[in-house]
């Protein structure tokens, strides 16, 4: 059994609808070509995909264009138009460093501290009252752990009657107005000193320079204190401060000499000639205080 050819094979359009397509044939046999339909299927298919990849980047294209033109106009503001942001102050308003004006104080200066020493060193400034018993005080002096017992006290104008050897000279040259002294006494050992006053610093310092190993106070006896330094020997010092000149006299009760083996001697003097430029030294201070004050 044969089977005719029929007529022409018909072509399967992939691109036409269903109902337009003729029928197609296979030989006799009228069972579609599976493989030519799968082939057309995939066409479809890839054609379809690369218009869904095409439309993607034209709508990111034109989302990304919206996006600029956004931008350009937010942060262009009146500038397309070419005027400057009214936003902005111009620059005539913006404060300069320069332009800022620092804080002014009204200048304030505080009084240079008042000079104890200015008050001591003239007649005129050291007006505070002054004698024996307000320069040296009380009934005894206490240096350190030693005792040193207050004994008889002489103040005069005439400062030559109480000086020895060359003193009286050099107080009279330069002018001496005032010699107070006082004695103090301890285990045996005297020492008188000798405060002179001038009227000026430079007549003190000049008559402590002109002053020698044989200028000396005259000793204190008197109120228990026997006599001592007339004949006998004994150490001496010479000092000034300000209008101040202090002169000590040291030695034995006993009437014995000293000797450079006598250090008690020699301690007693420095204590009463440290203790009389203290006092000195105080009196400016209290002047300078109450000046400062007042």
């Amino acid at each position: 059994m044969s089977f005719g050819q029929g007529g022409p094979q018909s072509q399967w359009d992939p691109w036409k609808p269903n109902s337009q397509q003729q029928p197609w044939h296979s030989g006799t046999d009228q069972t579609p070509d599976w493989a030519a339909l799968a082939e057309a299927s995939e066409t479809r298919n890839r054609r379809r995909r690369l218009l869904f990849i095409g439309g993607g980047a034209l709508a990111t294209v034109a989302i990304g264009a919206a996006v600029a033109m956004a931008v350009v106009d937010a942060g262009g503001g009146d500038e397309a138009s070419g005027r400057p942001n009214s936003q902005l102050p111009s620059t005539a308003d913006i404060p300069s460093a320069s332009s800022t004006t620092a804080p002014s104080f009204a200048p304030t200066s505080a009084p240079p501290p008042l000079d104890p020493r200015e008050f001591i060193a003239s007649k005129g400034k050291d007006t505070a009252p002054i004698g024996p018993d307000i320069l040296f005080p009380g009934t005894q002096l206490t240096v350190g752990e030693t005792v040193y017992k207050k004994g008889p006290t002489a103040d005069t104008k005439n400062c030559a009657s109480a000086a020895r050897g060359t003193l009286a000279k050099v107080l009279t040259g330069n002018k001496c107005t005032r010699l107070m002294r006082v004695t103090y006494t301890k285990d045996g050992i005297a020492v008188t000193v000798g405060v002179a006053l001038f009227d000026t610093e430079a007549q003190a310092t000049k008559a402590k320079g002109e002053a020698d190993n044989k200028s000396i106070v005259a000793s204190l006896a008197g109120k228990g204190v026997k006599a001592f330094c007339n004949s006998a020997v004994c150490r001496s010092t010479t000092n000034s401060y300000g209008r101040y000149a202090y002169f000590t006299i040291a030695g034995f009760t006993s009437g014995k000499d000293v000797t450079t083996k006598d250090t008690k001697v020699f301690s007693t003097g420095d204590d009463l000639a440290e203790f009389s430029f203290r006092q000195i030294r105080r009196r400016g201070e209290a002047q300078a205080s109450a000046a400062a004050v007042g």
